[in-house]
């Protein structure tokens, strides 16, 4: 399935502090300005692993000769295992002390490795979350990090709200937006990395929601900043974004809501899916919507059974995670996104 490319650059020696991982799929407009501003980046101590993730588009050679300066790795997929497959496939490859996510179309300002490295020092064993803010008007928020609400929503926090209200300091968050993201490495690996279930979609609020159950704690930097297209491989409203969303979205919540919290919160969660069901009658997506939830609901045996183990692995107590929800009931209904 997989097959390891060795670039003459590929690093070798020993481990750097960060292993950047980017998925290559019809990406090729927006990857030479990702790959200069990496290049550009004052802290050094990074790989880079770009996996083709099957794309139909091929990777450009001579563009990747102009980036000599980066540690490269280039792996390949035959077929596409989507987003939190292809991201377990160039994670396997990781050698540094933190992976750090980045997409194709999220194009790092020049110290945002410097500022990650030094958050990771302040705060070991933490995950980040970077600023975003949208690549064709950085002027505006295109998020800060994943809200996940009691009722079993999640968005991205500010987005498309002016820059001047985003949130001005550094704070503990339940989500980080894949998009722009680290982890330490051993964490994802002890979390078992993103559901492959999922293929994409909430997958990252999925791995967050673990590892805050875990005990790792997730926090939001501010002065980590990326410029971010969003949806650069598929369209934020398509019906495969739909689809994966409207699902992942009830096997999200019961896989990770613990305790008692998830039966007192499951009406809501089912109220939420049928709201969601019945706008979808009146926007013409009715059937799609429902498919998505019937196939949710099929999987849900598979789920429970993942729930088991990771109900049976947590380390943070359920009054703590419930104190990283949202709970404001009108919260969702102001600003709903999903990423």
């Amino acid at each position: 399935m997989d097959n390891p490319l060795t670039d003459p650059r590929a690093p070798s020696g020993a481990a750097p502090f960060f292993s950047v991982v980017m998925l290559y799929w019809n990406s090729e407009r927006f990857l030479a300005d990702a790959l200069d501003a990496l290049e550009s980046q004052t802290c050094q101590d990074y790989e880079l692993l770009l996996l083709d993730n099957g794309s139909p588009e091929t990777l450009d050679a001579e563009l990747l000769a102009r980036h000599r300066n980066i540690a490269l790795t280039v792996l390949r997929s035959e077929q596409n295992l989507g987003f939190a497959g292809g991201n377990n496939l160039a994670a396997r490859s990781a050698r540094g002390e933190y992976l750090v996510l980045l997409n194709a179309d999220a194009f790092p300002e020049t110290d945002w490795l410097a500022e990650l490295q030094a958050a990771a020092q302040k705060h070991p064993g933490a995950c980040f979350a970077s600023r975003q803010l949208m690549a064709n008007d950085p002027t505006r928020l295109d998020g800060e990090w994943n809200v996940y609400s009691a009722a079993g929503l999640a968005w991205r926090k500010s987005h498309g709200q002016a820059l001047a209200k985003a949130w001005p300091a550094e704070r503990e968050v339940i989500s980080a937006c894949a998009a722009a993201s680290a982890y330490p490495l051993s964490a994802f690996q002890k979390a078992g990395g993103f559901d492959e279930d999922f293929f994409a979609y909430l997958e990252d609020v999925d791995l967050d929601l673990r590892l805050r159950l875990l005990g790792y704690p997730c926090y939001y930097l501010p002065q980590a900043v990326v410029r971010h297209v969003g949806s650069g491989s598929t369209a934020v409203r398509s019906e495969f974004a739909l689809r994966h969303s409207h699902r992942n979205l009830i096997w999200t919540y019961f896989k990770n809501m613990p305790g008692a919290f998830f039966w007192l919160l499951l009406p809501a969660h089912l109220l939420v899916n049928l709201a969601y069901l019945l706008a979808g009658a009146l926007t013409g997506r009715g059937k799609l919507i429902a498919r998505a939830k019937w196939e949710a609901l099929k999987g849900l045996p598979t789920v429970w059974k993942k729930r088991r183990q990771v109900q049976s692995e947590k380390q943070l107590s359920a009054l703590r995670f419930a104190r990283l929800l949202e709970w404001n009931p009108i919260a969702p209904l102001v600003k709903l996104r999903f990423r």
